[in-house]
């Protein structure tokens, strides 16, 4: 005789009514900040700010919070986003002031807007990223770029959960360009996602192959993400 299904106890979770769209920061030391750091510092300032969160149903309910594309742990970044689904119409304004209010400084929230149709992920097609080398000369960067450019493609070795994987960091580049701040050079790159994405340290780890230059580790910040628009500039997903 087959054994009786357990039904969870309890009422049925209220039904999500909207969608949310939040652009967020990650500055200073909140760049060493991991996904999962995230995660839990965004629920526990959902439940401060008494957001209505959509939750899922069964044995375990969890919020209906949807992450995209995360930048790696150590990278700034001015351009992540999330999706949170309320059981109430709430002012995106409001929600801006309270979650900025209850996150830990250096988590920052940029913008929250209705989400319109459509997944969020599937318009996040590129980042730009700003990449900061202290002490380098403009020209050194330069040469390593334009040799970099001049490949048809560039491999990096990537260890992954199933073992190393040889990834071209070459391809997913559809812009870049060199300019200086004050004791630093600076290279600005837009990077189409691939799977994997292409992290900022594998472009550096390139660079230093490819040039025989021993490039200082740079100072990496995710600037922008979402589609690709004329001239491989990168447009605001929530525009």
């Amino acid at each position: 005789m087959a054994a009786a299904r357990r039904v969870p106890e309890g009422p049925t979770p209220d039904p999500a009514v909207q969608k949310l769209r939040v652009r967020y920061a990650k500055r200073g030391r909140m760049r060493f900040t991991s996904s999962r750091d995230f995660q839990r510092a965004l629920e526990r300032a959902l439940r401060l700010a008494q957001i209505p969160m959509a939750y899922s149903a069964g044995f375990h309910p969890h919020p209906k919070i949807s992450y995209a594309n995360a930048a790696p742990t150590g990278v700034a970044s001015e351009a992540e986003y999330v999706e949170l689904s309320v059981t109430r119409e709430v002012d995106p304004v409001g929600v801006r002031s309270a979650l900025t209010a209850s996150l830990p400084e250096g988590l920052d929230i940029v913008e929250v807007q209705v989400a319109q149709a459509g997944a969020l992920a599937d318009r996040l097609a590129a980042s730009r990223w700003q990449m900061v080398f202290p002490g380098l000369e403009v020209a050194a960067l330069r040469q390593a770029l334009e040799t970099f450019l001049a490949r048809d493609s560039v491999e990096v070795t990537r260890v992954m959960k199933q073992g190393p994987r040889a990834i071209d960091v070459r391809g997913p580049v559809v812009a870049a360009e060199v300019t200086d701040a004050p004791g630093a050079a600076v290279l600005l790159l837009t990077v189409r996602h691939t799977t994997p994405t292409v992290r900022p340290a594998e472009l550096w780890s390139a660079l230093g192959e490819v040039s025989g230059q021993g490039l200082p580790r740079p100072t990496s910040t995710r600037l922008a993400q979402g589609p690709l628009g004329e001239a491989d500039a990168v447009l605001d997903p929530l525009a």
